[in-house]
């Protein structure tokens, strides 16, 4: 199995990874259940305030890779993410996401054992010390991932929505469009900054264990339209269709399920 011939099917999936894949049999791998009885208030961090900047001109394209959609973060200058748990800083690379089939799961990371509907990885990269993403992901400081939940509501999320607008043009695997209505990552993290942090992996194959995880506590609240429309997805390129009335199978559960913690140590930046 190739990094292009893993998915999220029993024959591809999360459980036969490791086989193909030896960092996912890893001791630091991602996702976890994050329990907050034992999750350790780190004063240290307060310290440090988490500070982000981007740029909207950055994001120049959306991809349907076949298990999920993500959006390219690589156009332009400006871009930043330091401070909290980061020793350095941290460049945006691209964001995805993560979904089920129903809300009542498709978060990859869980809080006391309950799933949220989805969750939102902006993926940085550590400039300081490296020259490029690829470089870094072989050390274990080399990424920072901000994660976001996603709570199924009643309010849309007005800038998610310009992502689902996209989403018809990027139905079928492979297809990509064109940003051009200035999407804001600044507009996808949440008002409350407190958050979890912990060191982990990649949560797709090859599960490199280079990531310094950063997760929210407080969710975004997003519509069940908005998740539909990225339920709506296919796995299957153009090429595979018979029709363009049938795509393939739906693009949901895009999600590894939690893995232990084990001996690491998950903190805690503020009380919500």
């Amino acid at each position: 199995m190739t990094t292009d011939e893993w998915g999220y099917e029993e024959f591809n999936g999360p459980s036969v990874w490791p086989k193909f894949f030896p960092q996912a049999g890893g001791l630091l791998q991602s996702p976890v259940n994050i329990e907050t009885s034992k999750s350790t208030n780190d004063m240290t961090l307060n310290c440090k305030p988490l500070y982000w900047n981007y740029c909207p001109e950055m994001c120049t394209k959306i991809i349907n890779t076949g298990y999920g959609w993500k959006v390219d973060a690589t156009g332009g200058e400006g871009s930043e993410l330091s401070g909290g748990p980061l020793g350095h800083k941290y460049k945006l690379e691209q964001f995805h996401c993560h979904w089920g089939c129903s809300s009542a799961k498709g978060s990859e990371h869980t809080v006391d054992g309950i799933p949220y509907a989805g969750e939102l990885h902006l993926v940085h990269w550590n400039c300081d010390k490296y020259n490029s993403f690829a470089e870094a992901i072989a050390h274990p400081d080399g990424l920072a991932v901000l994660g976001v939940f996603l709570q199924a509501g009643t309010e849309t999320h007005d800038e998610l929505e310009k992502i689902v607008s996209l989403i018809p043009q990027v139905a079928l695997r492979n297809q990509t469009a064109e940003i051009t209505n200035s999407i804001d990552p600044t507009n996808l993290l949440p008002e409350d900054v407190t958050y979890w942090t912990y060191h982990g992996s990649l949560t797709t194959p090859p599960c490199s264990e280079c990531v310094t995880w950063i997760m929210f506590k407080s969710p975004l609240e997003v519509s069940e339209k908005q998740l539909n429309a990225f339920r709506s997805m296919r796995t299957w390129t153009p090429e595979e269709c018979c029709s363009e009335a049938h795509g393939g199978p739906q693009l949901v559960n895009n999600y590894r399920p939690p893995l232990p913690l084990g001996n690491r140590v998950l903190r805690e930046c503020g009380a919500m």
